[in-house]
């Protein structure tokens, strides 16, 4: 009964380990920066990663969250804070590579689970069509509390190295 126990949770790791934090765009992790030492197990820490906007070529995002350490940390099972931080810049020409969506709540663009079952960090894009201006929203949800916190974060559109931006089409 032992074994089957060990060999059970051994996979139920496995499987929370391999399984794709993110379901929109591609994020590559930058670093991250320790907040509090942990005696046994990872020390919390703040992350900061990377994700390239899939419908505006020339869009760099980065977003900073906690992450818990210790012991359930260690193991996958600890829940992460409700915080977290975006901020967009222009990184070279805008390029929109699809339709922008106009809809009041945007379009979601980066989506990763924060706990086993409950609580994801979501940003949105919106577009303000009277100033050309992508708006970008981080907001982390949870089935029973809802959104605590958000973050925004605005990019102008501005001509790089002499090629004007791109118009996009809305849909």
């Amino acid at each position: 009964m032992k074994h089957l126990l060990k060999t059970a949770a051994t996979l139920c790791l496995s499987i929370i380990t391999l399984a794709p934090l993110s379901t929109h765009a591609e994020s590559r992790e930058i670093g991250a920066v320790s907040t509090a030492f942990k005696l046994i197990g990872p020390n919390h820490k703040i992350v900061v990663s990377a994700f390239d906007d899939p419908k505006v070529k020339g869009v760099t995002c980065y977003v900073a969250r906690p992450k818990t350490g210790g012991v359930k940390g260690g193991l996958g099972l600890a829940e992460d804070p409700s915080i977290a931080s975006v901020s967009c810049s222009q990184t070279g020409p805008i390029v929109f590579t699809g339709k922008i969506n106009t809809r009041e709540k945007g379009e979601e663009v980066f989506d990763e689970s924060r706990s086993l079952i409950f609580k994801s960090l979501s940003i949105n894009r919106m577009y303000d069509q009277d100033n050309g201006s992508l708006i970008y929203v981080a907001r982390t949800t949870r089935i029973i509390e809802g959104s605590p916190t958000t973050s925004l974060s605005v990019v102008a559109p501005m001509e790089w190295n002499g090629v004007a931006p791109g118009k996009p089409q809305l849909k």
